[in-house]
């Protein structure tokens, strides 16, 4: 079933998008919360979007830039002001600068998603609500109803491809910037489980430990933004790792906001330089919790370094213990 409408209203100040599609209203509603989908549908064909950060609970705030033909960019922003899964969600959309920053010359706007059922498959609709005639026009003038079309009608597509997004398939790494890299992967567990076996020592212990022949002697969690955490592994003795020298990470905790999204830095302990800062997003998505990791590392060339090391291996190890951790449990 595809885009059904996309109209204006100059009088109500609104633009509407309605669309069907022979799906349940949880794969449809879902497919926004997960931004390794939104980004493959939000911007038009000739301009994809790619989405650094996608905090999708109220409060949260996503940020995200098209890329044009030519290499050109816009960005955008999110502010997240409501979340009624699987029927709703509402959104302060606007433009934003490079480094994004809101950019208030241009108008932002009020986007009010909603979701239902049909027979058969879902029904999915948006309205864009502008503060003046003068913001609707400048949007329309932009090109946004077009873009509107082009963008919904690689929907389908996305709805129809199970297995990229599914439970179960291991850690995927996505260079979304120059230095940035993010993590994903569904775990069997929910939002809050996930958290906390981020933040219980005990059992980080049990399941962050990379490949087999590690045990992780020193777990030292920051609690309140401005602490600093530090870890240390260890090889096991007589293990398949024994004769390894010993190594550990330190950082500070820059935000936190449980049980969806903390941000903190890491410095492998002993070694100079600047390290990377980490954002880790916790989202409930059919099948459990997407966990999503954006690290953002001082350059291209360490982001491709460690990438070559192996790192989603190790960290595919630690998340299939933890999800046996949360089975167990």
């Amino acid at each position: 079933m595809p885009l059904t409408t996309v109209t204006s209203d100059p009088e109500a100040l609104t633009i509407t998008v309605i669309g069907e599609y022979p799906v349940p209203v949880e794969r449809l509603f879902g497919a926004y919360l997960d931004p390794r989908q939104l980004e493959k549908f939000w911007g038009p064909e000739q301009w994809p979007a790619t989405f650094t950060r996608h905090d999708a609970a109220p409060g949260g705030r996503s940020e995200y830039f098209m890329t044009g033909p030519e290499g050109e960019r816009s960005a955008g922003y999110w502010t997240w002001l409501a979340v009624d899964a699987p029927v709703s969600f509402e959104v302060e959309d606007g433009f934003a600068h490079e480094d994004g920053s809101n950019n208030t010359e241009l108008p932002a706007m009020r986007m009010v998603f909603t979701f239902e059922p049909l027979a058969g498959g879902s029904r999915f609709t948006s309205v864009t609500h502008f503060g003046s005639l003068e913001a609707l026009q400048t949007v329309v003038d932009m090109g946004m109803e077009e873009g509107l079309r082009s963008a919904m009608s690689q929907m389908d597509a996305v709805l129809a491809d199970l297995e990229s997004f599914a439970a179960g398939r291991a850690v995927g790494a996505q260079l979304v910037s120059d230095t940035q890299v993010r993590v994903s992967r569904v775990i069997r567990g929910t939002v809050e489980q996930v958290w906390r076996a981020h933040h219980d020592a005990d059992l980080m212990k049990r399941w962050l430990l990379g490949p087999d022949g590690w045990t992780m002697p020193v777990c030292e969690i920051a609690e309140n933004v401005g602490d600093t955490y530090r870890y240390e592994w260890a090889p096991t003795v007589g293990g398949p790792a024994d004769g390894a020298p010993p190594f550990g990470f330190t950082g500070e905790l820059l935000e936190s906001a449980p049980p969806y999204r903390e941000v903190t830095t890491e410095t492998m302990i002993g070694m100079e330089g600047p390290g990377t800062v980490n954002a880790l997003t916790l989202t409930p998505v059919e099948g459990g919790t997407l966990l999503s990791l954006v690290i953002t590392y001082p350059t291209m060339e360490l982001r491709d370094m460690i990438l070559g090391t192996g790192m989603t291996d190790g960290m595919e190890t630690s998340y299939a213990r933890l999800e046996q951790e949360l089975v167990g449990a």
